[in-house]
């Protein structure tokens, strides 16, 4: 039986690894991406603030050897889910089952003024560009802002705002800086009302200001001003957003898509097509877009697949449970562990923050990597 993974971030890694490890050369996977490597949220934002290499972080995909797993760099130009039919720069691919696991693009352009005014640190190529732009930061008042939804990583904007104090402080530019944390929703981590109250004050103790339900609508590069969702400007000397997101082209010109993303079954990530499954960011699941839910997501549709190659009956679900690390500045770290249960509010509760859970991220990382990539690595050393 053929697989076919399309995108080699946390799902897709997470699904050739465990395939690999229970089937080995009797596995038959391909494993596309257009990139070079694999990079963590999180090693953005070590690159974009010093404490870090990009060379460090990236992954690069041609240290992938698994048993039965190909991996394949490429493009993909189009997906027939009904023929199970893939098209790349490097050729065509049929299957059996496909896993569509492509992530989110980002769509900078969309925001007005944003690629002549602003910066943005989502991207790989903008945050690490940011590494030199913050190195050269003398001062001023510093807007970091959300400008549409959905968005990964919902609590990267309020991790970058405690590493930008960290930095103003560091340089002795208090008297001459300040910072402004706009976001969509009336708290920074809505699922855990008590990070949210953590943050909220330690933001009112670091003097950052904390502007929910918020969205940069565009920015006026030639006055230096961001326009507000509530008709607002505000003046910035710095401005760091998040850009746009959308479901890649080529699944949207497949037909997988329903407003915006793909709809899959909550428990088993099935599409509307038969052996076809989509996990992460892609889809409109209802967790949030982030790696680990991605992940979680890829264990179960492994283990169906891993069903499907046994002749037996899958009965692994999908949870909804995840858990994420946060940056608060000052050498600590707090961990956020959440579950969304379809119609259920998410329930999410707070460890930290803590200098002890550094140790901890950085296992998380490591971990992972010696998994996927079979290599040993130290995410705090650059």
């Amino acid at each position: 039986m053929r697989i076919l993974v399309l995108g080699a971030g946390f799902g897709g890694l997470e699904i050739a690894t465990l395939l690999s490890d229970e089937f080995g050369a009797d596995l038959d996977l391909t494993l596309i991406d257009k990139s070079e490597g694999f990079i963590f949220g999180f090693s953005k934002l070590d690159v974009m603030f010093g404490r870090s290499t990009p060379d460090h972080v990236l992954h690069r995909y041609a240290e992938l050897v698994k048993p039965g797993v190909r991996f394949v760099p490429a493009t993909i130009r189009s997906i027939d889910v009904s023929a199970k039919r893939v098209s790349t720069d490097a050729g065509d691919f049929g299957a059996d089952i496909i896993v569509v696991a492509l992530g989110a693009d980002l769509d900078p352009a969309a925001t007005p003024g944003l690629v002549e005014g602003g910066h943005e640190f989502y991207s790989v190529a903008g945050a690490f560009a940011l590494r030199d732009v913050l190195a050269d930061f003398s001062g001023g008042h510093v807007i970091i802002a959300v400008t549409s939804t959905p968005f990964k990583c919902p609590p990267a904007p309020s991790e970058t705002a405690l590493l930008m104090h960290d930095l103003i402080t560091e340089r002795g530019l208090s008297d001459r800086s300040s910072i402004s944390l706009m976001v969509p929703m009336a708290v920074p981590i809505p699922p855990s009302p008590e990070a949210s109250r953590i943050l909220l004050d330690t933001f009112a103790e670091r003097g950052i200001s904390f502007h929910g339900e918020t969205l940069v609508r565009g920015l006026d590069p030639d006055r230096n001003v961001a326009r507000l969702s509530g008709g607002d400007e505000a003046p910035y000397d710095l401005f760091l957003g998040v850009p746009a997101h959308r479901a890649p082209q080529v699944v949207v010109d497949a037909g997988l898509t329903v407003d915006g993303w793909v709809p899959v079954d909550p428990q088993t990530l099935e599409t509307a097509y038969p052996g076809v499954y989509a996990v992460g960011d892609v889809t409109s699941v209802g967790t949030p877009k982030a790696g680990v839910f991605a992940e979680g997501q890829a264990v179960v549709v492994a283990h169906r697949i891993a069903a499907q190659l046994r002749g037996v009956d899958p009965d692994r679900r999908y949870d909804g449970h995840g858990l994420c690390y946060l940056e608060f500045g000052n050498d600590a770290v707090a961990k956020v562990d959440v579950t969304f249960v379809a119609g259920q509010p998410p329930a999410g509760s707070l460890i930290g923050p803590s200098p002890d859970l550094v140790t901890d991220k950085i296992e998380f990382g490591s971990t992972r990597i010696h998994r996927w990539f079979g290599k040993q690595w130290d995410g705090a050393t650059s």
